[in-house]
């Protein structure tokens, strides 16, 4: 099952988090380089703004229409 918009968003700040503690780190001999922090942020914006559209519980290519959430409202 694809994942939903919040779901992408919660791992995607779960890998910002992991990055800014530590960029990179040796394991068994090895070292190994975390995820470009720039590029994480982008994901992480691009996330923002399709769950402002969609919502968080939106699965992109499995629901056919975004849910409506925002009112509308105007004070005269």
């Amino acid at each position: 099952m694809a994942q939903t918009l919040g779901q992408q968003l919660d791992a995607v700040q779960t890998a910002i988090t992991a990055v800014e503690s530590s960029q990179s780190y040796k394991f068994d001999g090895r070292e190994l380089t975390r995820a470009d922090l720039s590029t994480l942020y982008k994901r992480e914006d691009a996330l923002i703004s399709k769950i402002e559209i969609h919502g968080r519980n939106y699965s992109p290519g499995q629901n056919t229409t975004p849910m409506k959430t925002r009112a509308h409202v105007q004070f005269s």
